[in-house]
């Protein structure tokens, strides 16, 4: 099978691997039908962990279930499925209370990389989420929809679900990456009234509009703030949604917070160290982390997809093939896309 090879830094390219074959009973063979490439894929892209060079990449897909374990019978050969990132095993302490994200059995080594003609899926009874019919049934775009249920839009819930967004909240949402834009689809989605987009990026602040962002910040530091406390009439916000993971964003976030606000925070930590001594004086609230995708997918998220209640597909402004992978993370690592969508297959 062809699949999306982390070579080292600056290199990424297709390469011709073993199919996968399944070696435990809670085990899920997918053709994968869309993948895309995260931003988090870019951190080893750009030399900035310690990913293991010549290993697969990927975490996001949707696909066709080919093969199950012996213990998965939620599942079969031929159901549409989405393939969330977490592998939540839906029994374990965490699952059970609404953080598959957290899931406390997961093998090191789930699989191979979602970026791939074929994927191996661990905890596939419980963690796959099914589609109502085939491929074949689905629209271009409704299809790059339901590939975000793979992990972009359930983070952006995750980061309005935990910053306890309400009906009638002013949101103030860091980041305008893919990440970033479906917190604007997701605050719209719990009622927030008004949503403060932070972003200084024409093409992308265009689609936070149109998502539901009904005002752009495009300031950084304390402009950023003045200009939302301007907005605010000094008060701040109820909820901030920080989709970057900079200590920058995260202090700016804070200061964004009315007294009581909550930060939800899904931005990938780009600094272990962070004072919270401003947390601490204007009671604010720090939540956040991996998103539950699994839970977030069937109790809202594909519901509203199928229903044409949101439209996240809208964040891939650029597609590839695998032959042409390494083309597909330049293309966001130069932002010259907001989000690169790999066709598997048809």
């Amino acid at each position: 099978m062809k699949t999306a090879v982390f070579v080292e830094p600056g290199k990424i390219e297709p390469q011709t691997l073993p199919n996968p074959t399944i070696d435990a009973p809670d085990q899920a063979i997918l053709k994968v039908v869309r993948a895309c490439v995260c931003g988090s894929d870019l951190w080893p892209f750009r030399g900035l962990d310690e990913r293991k060079h010549n290993t697969p990449i990927g975490h996001e897909a949707i696909g066709v279930v080919q093969e199950v374990g012996a213990d998965v019978t939620n599942v079969k050969p031929g159901d549409f499925v989405i393939a969330p990132f977490t592998h939540g095993c839906g029994h374990c302490a965490a699952c059970l209370a609404g953080f598959d994200g957290d899931c406390m059995n997961i093998p090191t080594a789930p699989g191979v990389g979602y970026q791939s003609e074929y994927l191996r899926y661990t905890n596939a009874n419980w963690g796959l989420v099914k589609i109502p019919g085939t491929p074949d049934d689905y629209t271009d775009a409704q299809l790059n929809d339901l590939l975000t249920l793979s992990d972009v839009m359930a983070t952006g819930y995750h980061a309005a679900h935990t910053a306890e967004v309400k009906p009638g909240d002013t949101v103030a949402v860091m980041g305008d990456g893919a990440v970033g834009l479906c917190g604007v689809i997701a605050a719209k989605l719990m009622g927030a009234k008004r949503i403060i987009a932070m972003s200084r990026h024409e093409d992308r602040a265009k689609l936070a509009r149109e998502f539901g962002a009904t005002d752009v910040v495009p300031e950084r530091d304390d402009a950023a703030v003045d200009h939302v406390m301007q907005l605010t009439d000094a008060a701040g916000v109820d909820a901030v949604l920080e989709c970057v993971g900079t200590e920058q964003s995260v202090e700016t976030a804070v200061r964004l917070g009315r007294p009581g606000a909550v930060v939800g925070r899904v931005g990938l930590p780009q600094n272990p160290m962070m004072n919270t001594n401003k947390l601490f004086w204007k009671n604010i609230g720090l939540r956040g982390g991996i998103a539950a995708v699994t839970t977030y997918d069937r109790s809202v998220l594909l519901d509203a997809v199928l229903k044409g209640d949101i439209h996240p597909g809208k964040v891939f402004t650029q597609r590839f093939d695998l032959d042409h992978i390494e083309d597909a993370y330049k293309a966001m690592d130069e932002r010259k896309a907001i989000k690169s969508l790999l066709v598997i297959s048809q």
